[in-house]
């Protein structure tokens, strides 16, 4: 009989040193603003939640309506229940603490609440990605320099994807394990045991419209790729793809292997990257290497960086590991 994720979650619990029935909890609860976001995802325009809010973010994108919904949903689900110190989004400017009339617990929870929200008003795949910290001891009344840890102090990180059907994949830094819906009883299940990514890999994710503004080692790659076989190419053919939904490209990377690059580039002066550290880069990061895969900007790994704010940015090359080597020793060479 195959496990739900409670069941599951219980048994990670004590492989855990010092871990008791606050991280079960503090899943339990994450779980259910996931379910409640599904919810909301799948009913779309029949309860109007389509479209732009009228908003903007901290880094000035257009907020979707359900941005704004989805981030309420994971606040109200995690406040209350004496898990958390306090939480940061994507969809904030500031972190969030606890209220004053709810218990404070010692973790500190990561999340972008709707990742691909682009996507949302033409039905294709969307997310949440979360990642859970430890709050830093003798602390009370955190700050945002609390959050600020290097993806290696990570305790958890997990993804939900809003697709054909709803998956859950955590991992808690014994491998990565997805589970699926099950809408007749209400539960996740375990579909998806030790998901591993291939060393090796025939299809390769990037923006392609953002070619001309690339570093020499990017479009290296790129271009090899592109000719494949032909003369100047690899040794193999390959097939592009781009879903613009780090969860959805993430998801797929996991299932049959991949390359995905967000790399640097000159498009805009000043920004390090595209992707979050924080809510984005470091919780799919540690999820990719758990998983066999390996994550890097191009010049280090990912989850050695020590954040510089909640919403700093970074270059993402992640998947398939001999791939992603590939590209960074075209780094190291430049």
């Amino acid at each position: 009989m195959s496990k739900n994720l409670v069941q599951f979650i219980i048994e990670e619990q004590r492989q855990l040193p010092g871990a008791n029935g606050d991280f079960t909890g503090l899943l339990s609860d994450i779980i259910m603003a996931c379910k409640q976001i599904a919810h909301s995802v799948n009913k779309g325009a029949l309860i109007g939640v389509l479209g732009s809010a009228g908003s903007e973010n901290i880094q000035g994108e257009t907020q979707k309506k359900l941005d704004v919904i989805t981030n309420d949903i994971f606040i109200e689900a995690n406040q209350w229940s004496g898990h958390l110190a306090a939480m940061a989004s994507e969809e904030m400017d500031d972190i969030y603490p606890i209220p004053a009339q709810y218990p404070k617990g010692k973790f500190l929870l990561t999340f972008d609440p709707l990742d691909g929200s682009s996507n949302i008003d033409v039905n294709i795949s969307v997310g949440t990605i979360f990642s859970i910290l430890r709050c830093p001891e003798g602390v009370t009344n955190p700050s945002a320099e609390d959050f600020l840890q290097p993806g290696t102090q990570q305790i958890c990180a997990g993804y939900a994807l809003y697709g054909p059907s709803t998956m859950l994949v955590l991992t808690t830094g014994h491998g990565v394990n997805g589970f699926t819906l099950n809408n007749d009883i209400g539960e996740f299940m375990l579909t998806h045991p030790n998901m591993t990514i291939p060393a090796d890999t025939q299809e390769f994710a990037i923006n392609m419209s953002n070619q001309r503004f690339w570093e020499a080692p990017v479009q290296r790659y790129v271009d090899e790729c592109v000719k494949g076989k032909t003369p100047g190419g690899r040794e193999k053919n390959f097939n592009m793809r781009w879903v613009a939904s780090m969860v959805a490209e993430v998801h797929r990377i996991l299932i049959r292997g991949g390359i995905f690059m967000y790399p640097f580039d000159n498009k805009e002066v000043g920004k390090a990257g595209k992707l979050r550290l924080l809510y984005e880069s470091n919780p799919m990061s540690f999820i990719v290497e758990q998983a066999g895969g390996v994550c890097s900007t191009g010049r280090e790994r990912i989850m050695e960086l020590k954040p510089t704010g909640l919403h700093q940015r970074v270059p993402v090359i992640l998947g398939s590991k001999n791939e992603v080597e590939r590209v960074v020793g075209y780094h190291k060479g430049a």
